[in-house]
This record gives structure tokens, C-alpha cells and sequence, in this order.
């Protein structure tokens, strides 16, 4: 099952192992995928020179336990994790022996041993989503830190009936003792709030001392990175405040245009960058949300979420920008009931259905593209009188039999049954017309919107909401720099957006040398 190449990488990462592990095997004598999961863990075992085994049990659901010199870690797997999922089990091995690489600091971790109660969480993914595997790691990483917490990951296909009868029809879905907690992509410090808010913490109310730095870079992106890396080389203090390094880029599959590199991944971008900003002495602080910025006479005070805060005469808005949504009526009631926003990871769910994909973009046709493998029938919709994709996607989406497209087409209301999404209510800007499409889903795929509502009480924003900048990355208050999608530099790229970042470090350094900052 595993390729030569992957079980030497394999044994590579097992060969420091500390404890013995033993993966406990539960399955139905004759179920269907019963040998590619007792194939696909001895291989794994096998690749562990002894320090992981396995052991078998009938019983009702396929799947396994992972113990830990002979204790329960809380992690559990109910499916086979093959595809996307295959990283967060080798993870979850990694984490419990201390060798992890997405372990939190201190501060997040006290946070997780701070919560309430005994919390039982199940995560259904897709084994094709990139969104999944975040989830899951987390949440797997939430229960070895905390002996309370039990988490265990189901592969909805799998278990399809258990799924139709949750009604869910977006992953990941995260259920906390019953109850639907999450869905769709999150990082670690979203989960973990919402779970301090379900729970309750026993955090100490007493606040957190406050830190000091020359240079505070909000957001972790290729812009947030870029800043914080130039700021450290002019040997300044710097701190990089983000809910999760890479950020949107992560969810980016191939990127093929950063230039001298001819291809590479979100993920592995991601972990690139975390690699180079710990080559300086930046203090990362990942897993966390701004909750609220000061201007005060000592510098720019920003508040976290979790009771931290931070004090710096320089600040860098480096957030990126985050899907749009329709802000039609109904739409926020069914997102993840039929409203979804990745054709990638909820696309399984509408197989041989009709769905609606809204935005004509190159992301909106792509995704009309990917969909119309699965599903019976893709009706597009774009507001615009003319497609703004790539003449060589519309030729393509035109050419397939079973996808529709719509121009000058205004959505008005996302229409359920209280359950899930039954259909959409539209109007042909140029005749006036209304009418209610029948349909199982809705994409939405309407571009980018700029994370900047935190900062709006402290600097200038457009009338979309992108943080207005000069050509410096200087805003109107002295002392606060945007860089990258959040600010008002033309071309959302990657490419761009690393040296918006580098700009905004340089003009903070040239701002502090002539003592226009402090």
C-alpha cells in the first residue's frame, strides 16, 4: 500500500521514538474496508522498528485507538485515514512522543488544560478536503494535552448513513458530546475559543503581563512573514501575532508562480515560512485573535483573545483576506446546510445532485468545472453582464453538457426547508425578472474580503473594507502599516504580498531611525 520512498520517510520520523504505542484495532469480521486498514497499519507499524504494534478486536465499527505504553491518548480514528487524513495519524503518533511540530506554546497549551469538564468531540471529514486535516490535528493535539479531552475522526463516506442522519452536508463538522460545535476550516485558536465558550475555563481571571516589543506584525501569511523577517534583521524585537502561519495561502493546492520556485504547495509554503521566521529570534505567537487595538501615548496596545496583550510604537496589519459571502437572507442559516464555500471538500456530498455555483470568476468556473464531475447538473450565476474567468475556462465550461451559466444574474435569497438548502431566489439585473431555482447546494465564489474589521476604528478603509495605504505601506496614523490583501495594493499574489511585507518592515525601520516613531 505505501510506496518504498514513504516508508523510508516514515521510518525516519519513527526512528526517535520514545514510548511504545500500540494501535487498537476494532472491525467487523467482514467489513469492506476491513483489510486496506489492517494493511495500510502494519506498514505503519512495521516502519517503527518495533515501538509500534498492533492489535485487533472484533467489533461493530471499524476503526482503532491509539494507546500510549499501554494508556488511552483520547485519540481515535473511525475509517481508514488514507488521503489527506494519513498526515494527522502519523502526527498524532509524533505529538504524543514530543516530537511534533505543531506543538502550541505555553500560554495556548495552559488554556487547553484549562478547560472544563469531560469533552468527548467527533470530527467528520472527507478524505479528499485540504481543510480536514487541520481539524483534526488539533483537536487530536487538544487531547493529549488534556487527559479529559477524547476526540475521535469518522470518514463520513464511510459512514453515510450516520452522516444523512446528522444532516451533515459540509466537512470538516465537529460535534461536542452530541452537539454540533463547528463547520468548515478553523485553526487551532478558533477551536479552542469555541470550546472555552461550550465548556468553560478555569483560567485564572488575573490578566497576563504585558509584553514589549519595537515591532508587533499582525498575521501570518506570506505579507505578515515577509514583515516580521525584515523587522528581525535590523535587529529589533519583534513579535508575529497570527491565528495560524500561512493563512489563506494554506488553503491554496499548487502554486506555480512564486518565482524560482516552479511548484509548490499551500501547506508546504506554509511550513517554509514557519521555518524561516524560526531562524530569527521573532517571538511567534500563533493560535491567537486581535480582539481590540489602543492607540495610547506608550504605543499601539493590542488585546487578545485569551486575556494577553502587547505594547509597540510600530504595527504592521499583515491579516490577508478571507472568503466573501452573499449577506443574502437565509444564506448564513444554511451555511454548511447546503451553503458552501470549497468545491474540494464539500463536493462528495451533492454526488448526482443539482448545485449552483455564484461567481464567475476563475475560482467560480473552476469550481462549476470540478463540481460537474459529481453532480447531475452546475448552474453558474455571475452579477457582472460578462464571465470574468479566463477565456480558456469558459470555453471549457462551456463545452460541458451539464453545466449552465447565467450572466447579469442577482442572487436575492437562499430558501430551505429548515433542514437544508431547497432553493435560490434570483433576479436578471437587466430585465428585472424573479425567479426560484430548485437546487440541492450553493457554492459561493465571489472572491476575497479583507480581514481588516478589528482595525477599522484606528486607520482608513475603502469602501470594500481594504486598509488605505501609500506607497510606503504607510496608513493615515502614524506608526500603523498595512501590507498585502488586507490593504489596498492592486493584484491579491502571493508574490506581491511578500514584498508589501518587506516594505512595511523597511518603512517602520526608516519611520524609527528618523524618530517619526518611537
Amino acid at each position: 500500500m505505501l510506496d518504498s520512498s514513504l516508508k523510508e520517510q516514515i521510518q525516519s520520523l519513527f526512528a526517535g521514538l520514545v514510548a511504545d504505542y500500540v494501535l487498537d484495532i476494532t472491525s467487523p469480521p467482514q467489513h469492506e474496508s476491513r483489510e486496506v486498514l489492517l494493511e495500510l497499519l502494519h506498514e505503519v507499524a512495521e516502519a517503527s522498528s518495533g515501538k509500534i504494534s498492533c492489535k485487533i478486536a472484533e467489533g461493530k465499527q471499524l476503526g482503532f485507538s491509539l494507546l500510549k505504553n499501554g494508556e488511552a491518548t483520547g485519540i481515535r480514528f473511525r475509517g481508514v485515514p488514507n488521503g489527506h487524513e494519513f498526515s494527522s495519524l502519523l502526527l498524532a503518533i509524533l505529538n504524543s512522543d514530543g516530537k511534533g511540530k505543531n506543538i502550541p506554546d505555553e500560554t495556548i497549551c495552559n488554556r487547553v488544560k484549562a478547560l472544563k469538564g469531560d469533552i468527548s468531540l467527533t470530527t467528520y471529514v472527507s478524505l479528499t478536503c485540504t481543510n480536514c486535516p487541520d481539524v483534526v490535528q488539533a483537536l487530536n493535539l487538544m487531547a493529549l494535552l488534556n487527559s479529559r479531552i477524547r476526540h475521535e475522526m469518522v470518514d463520513g463516506a464511510l459512514y453515510q448513513e450516520e452522516t444523512e442522519a446528522l444532516k451533515i452536508q459540509a466537512v470538516p463538522s465537529v460535534f461536542a458530546d452530541g452537539k454540533l460545535l463547528h463547520i468548515g476550516k478553523a485553526g487551532f485558536g478558533e477551536l479552542l475559543e469555541k470550546l472555552e465558550a461550550y465548556y468553560g475555563t478555569d483560567v485564572p481571571e488575573t490578566s497576563f503581563p504585558e509584553k514589549n516589543y519595537d515591532v508587533i506584525v499582525v498575521g501570518g501569511g506570506p505579507s505578515g512573514s515577509s514583515a516580521a523577517i525584515y523587522s528581525a534583521r535590523k535587529g529589533l524585537k519583534v513579535a508575529l501575532l497570527a491565528e495560524r502561519v500561512g493563512g489563506q495561502v494554506k488553503e491554496t493546492v499548487g502554486i506555480e508562480n512564486l518565482i524560482s520556485v516552479p511548484h509548490t504547495t499551500g501547506e508546504q509554503l506554509a511550513a517554509d515560512l514557519k521555518a524561516h521566521i524560526r531562524n530569527y529570534a521573532i517571538d511567534l505567537l500563533e493560535h491567537r485573535r486581535v480582539e481590540k487595538v489602543e492607540l495610547t501615548e506608550k504605543g499601539k496596545r493590542i488585546s487578545v483573545a485569551g486575556g494577553e496583550t502587547l505594547l509597540a510604537p510600530a504595527l504592521i496589519i499583515a491579516t490577508g483576506a478571507s472568503w466573501r459571502r452573499l449577506n443574502v437572507p437565509g444564506e448564513a442559516a444554511y451555511i454548511g446546510r447546503g451553503v458552501a464555500f470549497c468545491p474540494h471538500c464539500d463536493g462528495p456530498f451533492y454526488k448526482g445532485k443539482h448545485v449552483a455555483v455564484v461567481g464567475g470568476g476563475n475560482s467560480g468556473i473552476e469550481a462549476a468545472l470540478d463540481l460537474s464531475g459529481i453532480c447531475s447538473k452546475v448552474s453558474v450565476f455571475e452579477f457582472l453582464d460578462d464571465l470574468k474567468a479566463d477565456s480558456v475556462l469558459q470555453e471549457k465550461a462551456r463545452r460541458q453538457p451539464n453545466i449552465e451559466i447565467f450572466t447579469s444574474a442577482q442572487t436575492l435569497e437562499v430558501i430551505g426547508n429548515g433542514e437544508k438548502v431547497t432553493a435560490i431566489r434570483l433576479k436578471n439585473r437587466l430585465s428585472g425578472e424573479e425567479r426560484l431555482l430548485e437546487l440541492d447546494g450553493i457554492f459561493v465564489q465571489i472572491g476575497l474580503t479583507a480581514n481588516s474589521a478589528v482595525f477599522k476604528e484606528i486607520v482608513n478603509v475603502n469602501r470594500i473594507g481594504e486598509i488605505e495605504i501609500d506607497a510606503h505601506c504607510r496608513t493615515n496614523q502614524p506608526g500603523v502599516y498595512a501590507a498585502g490583501d488586507v490593504s489596498t495594493v492592486p493584484y491579491k499574489q502571493i508574490i506581491i504580498s511578500m514584498g508589501e511585507g518587506a516594505k512595511a518592515a523597511l518603512s517602520a525601520f526608516d519611520d524609527r531611525i528618523r524618530g517619526l516613531i518611537g
